[in-house]
């Protein structure tokens, strides 16, 4: 039909999950929107067999109480030619940035992994203080002539 124009539009339902605990342990919640209203619907984590709470319900790492806040020490280091530079065990997050050259990274005294130019990797904790996530491993970058690269870190102090 030549000059008709239009669109067509179906309602769909919205469905959002999370995983919640209780005093049996974690189970899923989904919450499902259809015609304006929104029903909950509890299930294991397999997402099919139905689950009933036990006791109060909150969000997982509710259980948790929250880390005081932590004084964070940060460092950045370039490399350019040969040269180390390491982090060692501790740290919170390291981030390796690439520019040029093909240096290499040994992560808790394991083979050391060339990376390429243009790389950039990141490895990192979000919880420290009481809970004392940190990564475990001392990280070893090591340039060569022609290498360029930027290091940074974060550890609690």
């Amino acid at each position: 039909m030549s000059g008709t124009s239009g669109s067509v539009a179906v309602a769909a339902p919205d469905d959002e999950y999370e995983i919640l605990c209780d005093d049996a342990g974690s189970f899923l919640r989904r919450y499902a929107t259809e015609d304006g209203a929104t029903v909950a619907t509890d299930t294991e984590l397999d997402g099919t067999t139905p689950y009933t709470p036990t006791g109060t319900v909150v969000r997982c790492d509710a259980t948790t109480a929250p880390a005081a806040n932590p004084q964070i020490d940060a460092t950045i280091q370039r490399q350019t030619g040969a040269g180390a530079v390491t982090i060692p065990a501790g740290a919170r997050s390291v981030t390796v940035v690439v520019y040029a050259g093909s240096p290499t990274i040994a992560i808790g005294g394991g083979a050391a992994v060339p990376v390429a130019a243009g790389t950039s990797l990141t490895w990192g904790v979000n919880r420290g203080g009481d809970a004392g996530e940190q990564l475990q491993d001392e990280f070893v970058i090591t340039g060569v002539a022609g290498s360029d690269f930027l290091v940074s870190s974060s550890r609690e102090v």
